[in-house]
């Protein structure tokens, strides 16, 4: 399975004339690949990881994942392919706050077909270190295990690419340092490929790939 982009440009309209974010981003990642991108605000970072995820659409290039190109997809097939292919980790992770750990990380699984994933849950989580916390609520966690819940919980589907924007964001230098580990360990992300957004230049660097985007390109950062 690879990541092939080509040509992405991606405008937003505005009073003024369109705001132009993305201007012909090109990308190939293969299995396995780690990729990390640093910018400053506003260069195009996000909005890349976003169309990379199906969560908004290019106003033109493409993107195939897979060999599949999901902005051809009706919307309970996009949906669909999202849940299953792709993976999310944000900075603020997301998580629901009445639910326990374990249906935490069970959440996208409410839509899969009927299929027990709480054995692979409950693995994870002692992947992640945290199977002592199962039963707890998110309240009751620490910014870092919180981080922990959330990659779990992308990964419970085996996507084949995950996503993850300023994934160390709100946390300390050494809890950010753990987290990072955690992504990058190749035992736990296996064959899938890992796209990360930061500012941290701590956590860029650890990534065997580095880009930079600015002024909405991509360029291999030095």
């Amino acid at each position: 399975m690879s990541l092939e982009v080509r040509d992405l440009v991606k405008d937003y309209p505005t009073p003024a004339g369109p705001l132009h974010v993305l201007r012909g981003v090109s990308l190939t990642l293969a299995p396995g690949d780690a990729l990390s991108i640093m910018g400053p605000s506003g260069g195009g970072k996000s909005t890349l990881l976003f169309l990379l995820g199906a969560l908004d659409e290019p106003t033109s290039g493409s993107i195939l994942l897979e060999g599949r190109n999901p902005f051809a997809f009706g919307p309970e097939e996009l949906a669909a392919f999202r849940n299953q292919s792709v993976g999310f980790v944000f900075q603020d992770h997301c998580l629901l706050p009445q639910c326990s750990v374990l249906e935490n990380v069970l959440a996208p699984t409410l839509v899969a077909p009927k299929a027990d994933y709480r054995p692979s849950a409950e693995a994870l989580l002692r992947r992640v270190g945290l199977d002592h916390r199962i039963a707890h609520r998110p309240a009751e966690l620490s910014g870092g295990e919180k981080q922990r819940v959330s990659i779990a919980r992308a990964l419970i589907r085996e996507p084949r690419l995950l996503l993850c924007d300023e994934p160390t964001g709100n946390l300390d230098s050494e809890t950010a340092e753990s987290v990072g580990s955690l992504l990058l360990d190749p035992d736990l992300r296996g064959g899938r490929i890992l796209v990360t957004v930061t500012h941290s230049a701590a956590l860029a660097d650890r990534f065997p790939l580095r880009m930079e985007m600015k002024d909405g390109r991509l360029r291999p950062r030095t």
